[in-house]
């Protein structure tokens, strides 16, 4: 493993044979780390220490930003050669962060063949399989023996991303079925392929979302999924590596969003993109909270009668808002990995409404017993009020919380769209509106 330390202290002293040794001898993706947390004017020169396979290997573990200021820095030659060793799923991430002239000039330095494949790729639309997919993979004739096989992947392959599974195509490079390595490898050279091939293949189309391969290759435990066309002819696969990349992205991006966070935000993101992916939500939540306000705005003079109620209504909104977030995330998370679905959304809803009623009368109890300690004497019936409330809201916010994403989810819309700070500021107007609504009909009864 890269030890960051001693390699920032040898770049510091200018110990570059030292460093140069450290950096060819570690993994790709530690080397890659290192670079990317060191200063932007010393980025270029640990990279140029690396030799010419190592600088390949951990340029595709380097962030797209830190990829483009070293294509910036590094000899025209020097890039062409690490753009055309890439594999093309991940050269079209790097043309989609680069400045269109850069991209047509590099795509001028690529090979035709690579040229060719970069461009397929990057045909397709953001957020597809067929975007997502890997032009490298083996492809066998359907006529072919288990020998034959084994000699054209020996020859013919080696470049490829995975040699895992081998896809069989007709005259016509349609998908026919599919053999695995360790089937080739076990059976005799004189075997014709279609004796042991599978022709049950899980496959997806290009334009699928890249969330539903994922999904796919997570239920069927693949580690490759092919990508058809429209007209079921083979153009690429999808390996596991890339779904891990693609997971990874849609729990951070729910997370986010649930927190009200627009957009993918690092931990280690400068001030100014924090304050650019939170502010406009945080804004926003100010001018959502009016509505609360507003519901609260009529009955001042209710609170100024029974003072009590300020202490009150925090923990209404709090406890009911908890409660919302809580059956929000779980709701969410099992969309996204294919969990639930719309189908479900009844089933669910009785789920939780049912868990909801012991929550919310829980909840309810507490928030009475607590009411009646603060309550003077005489405004004792405030608590049962407040327990009565407390129940409603709690049903109301596991309701919200179900039906909700589900709603989105069966609209095609990303569920996360629905905020932890939305739908708690929803809850708490409700919930303000209908305790205050009670307090004040009680008092006008009770005058």
């Amino acid at each position: 493993m890269l030890i960051q330390d001693v390699c920032n202290s040898l770049l510091d002293i200018a110990d570059l044979n030292q460093l140069k040794y450290n950096l060819n001898h570690s993994q790709p993706f530690d080397v890659g780390n290192y670079i990317t947390h060191l200063p932007k004017k010393k980025r270029a020169i640990a990279f140029r220490l690396l030799n010419k396979n190592q600088a390949i290997d951990v340029f595709e573990y380097l962030p797209p930003q830190v990829q483009g200021e070293l294509i910036n820095s590094l000899h025209d030659v020097q890039v062409a050669q690490i753009v055309e060793e890439m594999s093309p799923d991940e050269r079209a991430v790097l043309f989609d962060e680069l400045p269109a002239k850069v991209v047509k000039r590099l795509l001028r330095e690529l090979s035709p063949e690579q040229r060719q494949a970069t461009a397929t790729i990057l045909g397709y639309p953001e957020g597809t399989a067929g975007r997502l997919m890997t032009t490298e993979y083996v492809r066998l004739k359907e006529g072919l023996r288990v020998g034959e096989a084994l000699s054209k992947i020996r020859y013919q392959d080696e470049d490829k991303e995975t040699i895992y599974y081998a896809y069989v195509t007709d005259n016509n490079r349609k998908l026919v079925s599919v053999v695995s390595l360790r089937q080739l490898l076990f059976t005799f050279p004189d075997v014709l392929l279609r004796e042991i091939a599978s022709d049950r293949v899980i496959k997806v189309k290009t334009e699928t979302s890249q969330e539903e391969a994922a999904q796919v290759m997570k239920r069927y435990d693949l580690i490759a999924l092919p990508v058809v066309d429209r007209e079921d002819r083979l153009v690429g696969i999808i390996t596991i590596d890339d779904v891990v990349d693609i997971l990874e992205e849609e729990a951070t991006e729910d997370i986010q969003k649930l927190a009200g966070i627009s957009g993918d935000e690092a931990a280690l993101a400068s001030p100014q993109v924090t304050i650019r992916k939170r502010l406009p939500w945080l804004l926003g939540n100010i001018m959502l909270y009016i509505t609360a306000a507003s519901a609260i705005a009529p009955f001042q003079k209710v609170i100024a009668v029974v003072p009590v109620l300020a202490i009150i209504m925090p923990i209404l909104a709090n406890s009911s808002g908890n409660v919302a977030f809580q059956v929000l995330s779980v709701t969410v998370r099992g969309l996204g990995v294919g969990e639930v679905t719309p189908k479900d959304t009844m089933r669910l809803l009785r789920k939780e409404i049912t868990a909801g009623l012991g929550t919310a009368i829980g909840l309810g109890l507490a928030l009475t017993t607590l009411s009646m300690m603060w309550s003077p004497p005489d405004d004792r019936w405030i608590s049962f009020v407040a327990g009565f409330v407390m129940v409603f809201n709690v049903l109301i916010a596991v309701t919200l919380g179900t039906l909700l994403p589900m709603g989105l989810k069966k609209l095609r819309l990303d569920p996360a769209l629905i905020s932890g700070p939305l739908m708690t500021t929803t809850l708490d107007a409700i919930g303000f509106m209908t305790f205050l609504s009670m307090i004040s009909m009680a008092l006008q009864i009770l005058s």
